[in-house]
């Protein structure tokens, strides 16, 4: 197993020549410094001058409802569950409207209601960015970031969407879910990867690499395979990425981060649904530290152009869940050294066969970024594990059989 410097474990292996250490730490430098220039595009992160998630926190914390102080937000999400199924509706309605930031980013809160108070922030969001795009103290390049944050909002705010997390601050967090959430049988996570903001979570230009559009092809293909299922898929922008190429996204700090708030997202989603996570290049490695503790309702998780999970091979993952990988020939993220040193790099290559992982074909994905485009054998290979058929997916051609011993999914306990 890869070290987790991040969650204060340490690596086993013995590196204990230093001239070879330190050719493995060049060879990672080098080589993450070309992709910086042919793969990853880094985009700068919005500084907002305010924190008004922090500001929102500080007033839940001193708030109460009936005479009862309110809940901590960092509370389970059982613990959140039961403290709004006592309150009234109008209760509920009126801490959304009060405390929108809290009550739409909590784990446990009604799905509805989420939404709902999402709606909210979002619209106090794009009034200050719409403000902000005309003040006269920003440089001209701060009003148009300004401006551009506004459109998004907005664009957001479309009766239509289900904006399930949101968090302006900084270069902004958000999940929309596609779907009946509270009904669905199976729910897919689409986890990103480096360079996934509030500006990028969607594209009108290669939508299909960005997640909204990742999250719909989903939703639509997962349809198409199977119409009586129920399913709801989720496009998870809701944790802090890499920007660009650098040491971020060479380490597993953010990882380890994201994989906590992925973790919570999966206790707290309703019902007895059965979850699949679906994690593109840097998401793969945010999958791979969350799968050392994910609840058992996740019955699979997939990794397409993976730098690596922290792991040496999938059972290090100590996962119930099946674990699937893909990467397309054209894929540049292949030129990843798949090793770890000291916190660099993210261990074995998830679809080498020593790694252990059921590898899929994505003979047509079309790179780094085209896994999730309509059409492709990728993303119907998605679909069916989606939908819970990963016996009609088509494995790599390298004479493995990626659907043997496949047993039914395990019954997900009763929430």
């Amino acid at each position: 197993m890869t070290s987790f410097p991040e969650l204060g474990s340490h690596s086993p292996i013995p590196w204990t020549n230093a001239a070879t250490v330190w050719r493995a730490l060049l060879a990672l430098a080098v080589v993450f410094v070309m992709l910086a220039t042919t793969g990853w595009t880094a985009v700068r992160s919005h500084k907002a001058p305010a924190d008004p998630r922090t500001a929102s926190v500080k007033a839940w914390l001193h708030g109460s409802v009936g005479g009862v102080p309110l809940p901590s937000p960092g509370s389970e999400p059982t613990t959140l569950a039961r403290f709004f199924t006592s309150l009234t509706g109008g209760q509920r309605e009126r801490l959304a409207e009060r405390y929108p930031l809290v009550v739409g980013n909590l784990a446990g809160a009604p799905t509805a209601l989420r939404y709902r108070a999402n709606r909210i922030a979002l619209a106090q969001a794009r009034t200050v960015e719409r403000r902000r795009s005309h003040d006269s103290a920003l440089t001209p390049s701060g009003r148009y970031e300004a401006a551009r944050r506004m459109h998004r909002f907005e664009s957001l705010l479309a009766p239509d969407r289900q904006v399930l997390a949101f968090d302006p601050t900084g270069a902004g967090r958000v999940a929309e879910v596609f779907g009946d959430l509270d009904r669905a049988e199976r729910v897919s996570v689409v986890v990103p990867g480096v360079d996934t903001n509030v500006l990028t979570f969607e594209k009108s230009q290669r939508a299909y690499s960005a997640p909204v559009g990742m999250a719909r092809s989903l939703y639509a293909a997962e349809r198409k395979a199977s119409p009586a299922t129920g399913t709801a898929v989720i496009a998870w922008a809701d944790y802090t990425s890499p920007a660009g190429v650098g040491m971020d996204a060479a380490t597993g700090k953010l990882a380890a981060e994201g994989a906590l708030r992925l973790r919570k997202l999966v206790r707290a989603l309703p019902g007895e649904s059965k979850i699949s996570l679906f994690c593109h290049s840097y998401g793969s490695v945010v999958c791979g530290v969350a799968a050392r503790d994910l609840s058992p309702r996740v019955t699979d998780v997939a990794v397409a152009g993976s730098p690596g999970m922290r792991a040496d091979r999938a059972s290090d993952l100590r996962s119930s869940a099946r674990i699937w990988a893909m990467r397309d020939a054209d894929d540049w993220i292949q030129g990843v050294p798949h090793m770890e040193v000291g916190g660099l790099g993210h261990g074995a290559d998830p679809v080498s066969a020593a790694f252990g992982a059921r590898v899929l074909s994505a003979s047509d994905a079309r790179g780094h970024a085209g896994y999730f485009a309509p059409g492709t054998t990728s993303l119907a290979n998605f679909a069916g594990i989606g939908v819970g058929a990963p016996a009609s997916v088509r494995c790599a051609r390298d004479g493995s059989d990626c659907t043997a011993d496949l047993r039914p999914d395990p019954v997900a306990p009763a929430v």
